[in-house]
């Protein structure tokens, strides 16, 4: 159960495949994961973790709210 926290770049694109999104595809300046009409760019791979803030406003864009997130 992951909790709305910093996390690994690898452990986010998991959790957002078991939501049902595919990819990630190369695509532009990010990569992207795809669910229906909706376009989730994924930040890159850096030495530190993906922030709080910054998946906050991931789970928004991708229409995950905070329950069904750490519900997985």
């Amino acid at each position: 159960m992951p909790l709305l926290g910093p996390i690994k770049r690898r452990d986010l694109i998991h959790y957002l495949r078991e939501l049902g999104f595919e990819g990630p595809y190369v695509g532009g300046k990010h990569q992207y994961m795809v669910k229906g009409e909706i376009n989730l760019a994924i930040p890159h791979a850096h030495q530190a973790d993906i922030s709080r803030d910054l998946l906050a406003r991931i789970l928004r864009q991708a229409g995950i709210d905070r329950d069904e997130w750490e519900s997985l």
